[in-house]
Protein backbone atom coordinates (compact mmCIF):
# COMPACT_ATOMS: atom_id res chain seq x y z
CA UNK A 1 0.00 0.00 0.00
CA UNK A 2 1.23 3.31 -0.89
CA UNK A 3 0.81 6.20 1.50
CA UNK A 4 -0.09 9.43 -0.11
CA UNK A 5 1.29 12.36 1.89
CA UNK A 6 -1.91 14.96 1.86
CA UNK A 7 -0.26 17.34 4.17
CA UNK A 8 2.29 18.45 1.37
CA UNK A 9 4.96 17.89 4.09
CA UNK A 10 7.36 16.37 1.24
CA UNK A 11 6.01 19.65 -0.41
CA UNK A 12 7.78 21.87 1.84
CA UNK A 13 10.70 19.63 2.63
CA UNK A 14 11.51 19.77 -0.78
CA UNK A 15 11.13 23.38 -1.20
CA UNK A 16 13.29 24.30 2.03
CA UNK A 17 16.31 22.03 0.27
CA UNK A 18 15.86 23.74 -2.57
CA UNK A 19 15.87 27.49 -0.88
CA UNK A 20 18.50 25.91 1.44
CA UNK A 21 20.85 25.15 -1.58
CA UNK A 22 20.47 28.42 -3.72
CA UNK A 23 20.49 30.68 -0.91
CA UNK A 24 23.88 28.75 0.43
CA UNK A 25 26.36 28.46 -2.54
CA UNK A 26 28.97 30.20 -3.42
CA UNK A 27 28.77 30.41 -7.32
CA UNK A 28 25.68 29.58 -9.39
CA UNK A 29 27.87 26.68 -11.42
CA UNK A 30 27.88 25.25 -7.54
CA UNK A 31 24.19 25.78 -7.09
CA UNK A 32 23.37 24.16 -10.49
CA UNK A 33 25.44 20.88 -9.43
CA UNK A 34 23.65 20.63 -6.52
CA UNK A 35 20.34 21.39 -7.55
CA UNK A 36 20.11 18.98 -9.94
CA UNK A 37 21.85 16.20 -7.48
CA UNK A 38 18.31 16.63 -5.67
CA UNK A 39 15.93 14.02 -6.48
CA UNK A 40 12.72 15.03 -8.00
CA UNK A 41 9.20 12.95 -8.43
CA UNK A 42 8.06 13.35 -11.92
CA UNK A 43 6.31 16.92 -12.17
CA UNK A 44 7.99 18.09 -9.41
CA UNK A 45 11.14 20.30 -11.96
CA UNK A 46 8.88 22.78 -11.77
CA UNK A 47 9.36 23.78 -8.15
CA UNK A 48 13.25 24.40 -8.80
CA UNK A 49 11.78 27.26 -10.94
CA UNK A 50 8.99 28.60 -8.20
CA UNK A 51 12.38 28.52 -5.88
CA UNK A 52 14.52 30.54 -8.08
CA UNK A 53 12.59 33.06 -8.83
CA UNK A 54 10.97 33.54 -5.06
CA UNK A 55 14.66 33.88 -4.23
CA UNK A 56 15.36 36.22 -6.85
CA UNK A 57 12.58 38.67 -6.31
CA UNK A 58 12.84 38.84 -2.32
CA UNK A 59 16.70 40.28 -3.10
CA UNK A 60 16.69 44.33 -2.32
CA UNK A 61 18.47 44.75 -5.90
CA UNK A 62 18.53 42.63 -8.94
CA UNK A 63 21.44 39.67 -8.75
CA UNK A 64 23.08 38.17 -11.68
CA UNK A 65 24.08 34.93 -9.43
CA UNK A 66 20.19 34.01 -10.03
CA UNK A 67 19.56 34.89 -13.82
CA UNK A 68 23.07 32.16 -14.54
CA UNK A 69 21.12 30.15 -12.49
CA UNK A 70 18.15 29.99 -14.04
CA UNK A 71 20.54 30.04 -17.28
CA UNK A 72 22.76 27.07 -16.47
CA UNK A 73 19.28 24.92 -15.51
CA UNK A 74 17.55 25.42 -19.20
CA UNK A 75 20.64 24.74 -21.32
CA UNK A 76 21.24 21.60 -19.40
CA UNK A 77 17.10 20.57 -19.62
CA UNK A 78 14.56 21.12 -21.91
CA UNK A 79 12.30 20.46 -19.05
CA UNK A 80 13.31 23.11 -17.06
CA UNK A 81 13.07 25.40 -20.27
CA UNK A 82 9.47 24.57 -20.43
CA UNK A 83 8.93 25.00 -17.08
CA UNK A 84 10.64 29.09 -16.99
CA UNK A 85 8.07 29.53 -20.05
CA UNK A 86 4.85 27.82 -17.75
CA UNK A 87 6.37 30.48 -14.67
CA UNK A 88 6.46 33.53 -17.37
CA UNK A 89 3.61 33.32 -18.14
CA UNK A 90 1.87 32.24 -14.35
CA UNK A 91 4.40 35.76 -13.16
CA UNK A 92 2.96 38.00 -15.52
CA UNK A 93 -0.36 37.01 -14.94
CA UNK A 94 -0.19 37.69 -11.21
CA UNK A 95 2.01 40.87 -11.86
CA UNK A 96 -0.58 43.32 -10.09
CA UNK A 97 -0.14 41.52 -6.88
CA UNK A 98 3.62 41.61 -6.63
CA UNK A 99 5.51 44.67 -4.90
CA UNK A 100 7.32 47.24 -7.21
CA UNK A 101 10.92 46.01 -6.10
CA UNK A 102 9.45 42.31 -6.80
CA UNK A 103 8.57 42.54 -10.46
CA UNK A 104 11.83 44.90 -11.43
CA UNK A 105 13.98 41.74 -10.41
CA UNK A 106 11.72 39.59 -12.15
CA UNK A 107 11.48 41.42 -15.56
CA UNK A 108 15.16 41.64 -15.34
CA UNK A 109 15.72 37.68 -14.52
CA UNK A 110 13.84 36.76 -17.11
CA UNK A 111 15.02 39.30 -19.86
CA UNK A 112 18.70 37.93 -18.82
CA UNK A 113 16.80 34.14 -19.80
CA UNK A 114 15.81 36.08 -23.44
CA UNK A 115 18.83 37.54 -24.42
CA UNK A 116 20.94 34.67 -23.67
CA UNK A 117 18.40 32.36 -25.55
CA UNK A 118 17.97 30.38 -22.64
CA UNK A 119 14.75 30.73 -23.30
CA UNK A 120 12.38 30.98 -26.29
CA UNK A 121 11.24 34.40 -27.51
CA UNK A 122 7.89 33.84 -28.21
CA UNK A 123 6.87 33.31 -24.78
CA UNK A 124 6.85 37.59 -25.76
CA UNK A 125 3.56 36.51 -27.10
CA UNK A 126 1.96 36.36 -23.37
CA UNK A 127 2.46 40.01 -23.15
CA UNK A 128 -0.39 42.26 -24.97
CA UNK A 129 0.57 46.21 -24.84
CA UNK A 130 -2.04 47.99 -25.26
CA UNK A 131 -4.07 50.75 -22.78
CA UNK A 132 -6.83 48.73 -21.74
CA UNK A 133 -4.71 45.29 -21.85
CA UNK A 134 -2.25 46.60 -19.00
CA UNK A 135 -2.01 48.15 -15.50
CA UNK A 136 0.60 50.09 -14.57
CA UNK A 137 2.13 47.00 -12.65
CA UNK A 138 2.26 45.22 -16.44
CA UNK A 139 3.85 48.24 -18.29
CA UNK A 140 6.85 48.83 -15.15
CA UNK A 141 7.37 45.34 -15.42
CA UNK A 142 7.34 45.20 -19.62
CA UNK A 143 9.35 48.40 -18.81
CA UNK A 144 12.10 46.72 -16.71
CA UNK A 145 11.59 43.75 -19.50
CA UNK A 146 12.99 46.02 -22.57
CA UNK A 147 15.21 47.87 -20.69
CA UNK A 148 17.28 45.00 -19.50
CA UNK A 149 17.40 43.48 -22.73
CA UNK A 150 18.38 46.39 -24.91
CA UNK A 151 20.90 46.97 -22.12
CA UNK A 152 22.26 43.27 -22.91
CA UNK A 153 21.71 43.05 -26.34
CA UNK A 154 22.19 46.84 -27.67
CA UNK A 155 19.33 48.97 -29.17
CA UNK A 156 20.38 47.37 -32.75
CA UNK A 157 20.69 43.54 -32.19
CA UNK A 158 17.28 44.13 -29.94
CA UNK A 159 15.49 45.63 -32.95
CA UNK A 160 16.57 43.21 -35.50
CA UNK A 161 15.57 40.09 -32.96
CA UNK A 162 12.11 42.25 -32.28
CA UNK A 163 11.95 42.56 -37.12
CA UNK A 164 12.56 38.86 -37.61
CA UNK A 165 9.82 37.55 -40.23
CA UNK A 166 9.40 34.77 -38.75
CA UNK A 167 8.86 35.64 -35.16
CA UNK A 168 6.29 38.61 -36.15
CA UNK A 169 3.46 36.31 -34.77
CA UNK A 170 4.69 36.29 -31.20
CA UNK A 171 5.72 40.00 -31.47
CA UNK A 172 1.76 41.88 -32.80
CA UNK A 173 0.34 41.44 -29.29
CA UNK A 174 3.75 43.83 -28.25
CA UNK A 175 3.51 45.86 -31.69
CA UNK A 176 -0.29 45.70 -32.23
CA UNK A 177 -1.47 46.51 -35.24
CA UNK A 178 -4.96 46.21 -34.97
CA UNK A 179 -6.05 49.62 -34.93
CA UNK A 180 -4.32 53.67 -34.94
CA UNK A 181 -4.88 53.77 -31.18
CA UNK A 182 -3.21 50.57 -30.10
CA UNK A 183 -0.37 51.26 -32.82
CA UNK A 184 0.01 54.91 -31.05
CA UNK A 185 -0.04 53.82 -27.61
CA UNK A 186 2.09 50.90 -28.16
CA UNK A 187 5.05 53.60 -29.90
CA UNK A 188 4.39 55.99 -27.19
CA UNK A 189 4.97 53.63 -24.57
CA UNK A 190 8.65 52.66 -26.05
CA UNK A 191 9.47 56.23 -26.64
CA UNK A 192 8.81 57.57 -23.13
CA UNK A 193 11.25 54.77 -21.42
CA UNK A 194 13.86 55.43 -24.62
CA UNK A 195 13.28 52.70 -26.98
CA UNK A 196 11.23 54.51 -29.54
CA UNK A 197 14.35 52.69 -32.14
CA UNK A 198 12.49 49.26 -32.10
CA UNK A 199 8.98 51.01 -33.37
CA UNK A 200 10.38 52.23 -36.67
CA UNK A 201 8.65 49.39 -38.27
CA UNK A 202 5.30 50.55 -36.36
CA UNK A 203 5.59 53.86 -37.19
CA UNK A 204 6.00 52.88 -41.21
CA UNK A 205 3.17 50.59 -40.78
CA UNK A 206 0.94 53.59 -39.15
CA UNK A 207 2.11 56.47 -41.88
CA UNK A 208 1.06 53.95 -44.37
CA UNK A 209 -2.32 52.54 -42.93
CA UNK A 210 -4.28 54.74 -44.74
CA UNK A 211 -2.58 53.57 -48.31
CA UNK A 212 -3.17 50.52 -47.16
CA UNK A 213 -6.34 50.46 -45.70
CA UNK A 214 -7.55 52.28 -49.78
CA UNK A 215 -5.71 49.16 -51.54
CA UNK A 216 -7.65 46.87 -49.56
CA UNK A 217 -10.73 48.23 -50.43
CA UNK A 218 -9.84 48.58 -54.18
CA UNK A 219 -9.26 44.63 -54.00
CA UNK A 220 -12.54 44.33 -52.31
CA UNK A 221 -14.19 46.35 -54.65
CA UNK A 222 -12.51 44.42 -57.55
CA UNK A 223 -13.28 40.83 -56.20
CA UNK A 224 -17.06 41.41 -56.18
CA UNK A 225 -16.94 43.31 -59.85
CA UNK A 226 -15.46 40.05 -60.77
CA UNK A 227 -18.08 38.25 -59.61
CA UNK A 228 -20.90 40.12 -60.49
CA UNK A 229 -19.33 39.82 -64.46
CA UNK A 230 -19.30 36.16 -64.37
CA UNK A 231 -21.94 34.69 -66.81
CA UNK A 232 -24.87 33.34 -64.99
CA UNK A 233 -26.23 30.32 -66.07
CA UNK A 234 -29.76 30.06 -67.55
CA UNK A 235 -32.28 27.84 -65.47
CA UNK A 236 -33.80 25.15 -67.34
CA UNK A 237 -37.41 25.45 -67.29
Amino acid sequence: MEIEDETETNLINLRRTIYLTIMSSAEFEEAGHKLLKIRLQPGQEIELCIMLLECCSQEKTSLHYYALLGQRLCMINKVHQKNFEKSFMQQYSMIHQLETNKLRNVAKFFAHLLGTDALPWHVLAYLRLTEEDTTSSSRIFIKNLFQELSGHLGIRMLNERLSDPSMQESFESIFPKDSPKNMRFAINFFTSIGLGGITENLRDYLKNMPRLILQQDKRVSRSSESVDDRPRKRRRS
